[in-house]
């Protein structure tokens, strides 16, 4: 299975949380990581035709297709196998319920889980995964 590329918010408390659950998780070196504020992130946001003044959250490239909200963070977690990988059950739920869900959460996050003043720094051990 090819590697995918998740972009993430990278001044984000929690979404940096999120990056370090998923790098603890990924073990068979599937995801690259790109915070959407570096040339890296804008350049894949442009290519894949995201409206990048918008674009705040998590995005999803995966076979050359952009995925973003809930689908993206659901494909995430059936690659990270058992038992992460049982939540892509939760595709049955309408788009519209499971995506109010997530921006419910994503316009509240820096309220709830804070902010850095900058993008975060990947230690030596990971710094090969991040673009």
């Amino acid at each position: 299975m090819e590697t995918a590329t998740i972009l993430f918010d990278g001044v984000c408390l929690f979404c940096n949380a999120s990056v370090n659950f998923v790098l603890r998780r990924d073990r068979y070196d599937r995801f690259r990581f790109a915070p959407l504020q570096s040339p890296a992130g804008e350049q894949l946001l442009v290519k894949y035709g995201l409206n990048e003044k918008k674009m705040d959250s998590f995005v999803l490239i995966e076979n050359d297709q952009a995925f973003t909200e809930s689908t993206a963070v659901l494909r995430v977690a059936r690659r990270l196998g058992f038992p992460w990988s049982l939540a892509w059950g939760l595709m049955i739920v309408p788009a519209f319920i499971r995506n109010g869900v997530y921006r419910w959460i994503a316009r509240n996050r820096y309220k709830w889980f804070g902010k850095n003043d900058q993008c975060m720094v990947p230690d030596e051990k990971v710094r090969s995964k991040f673009l």
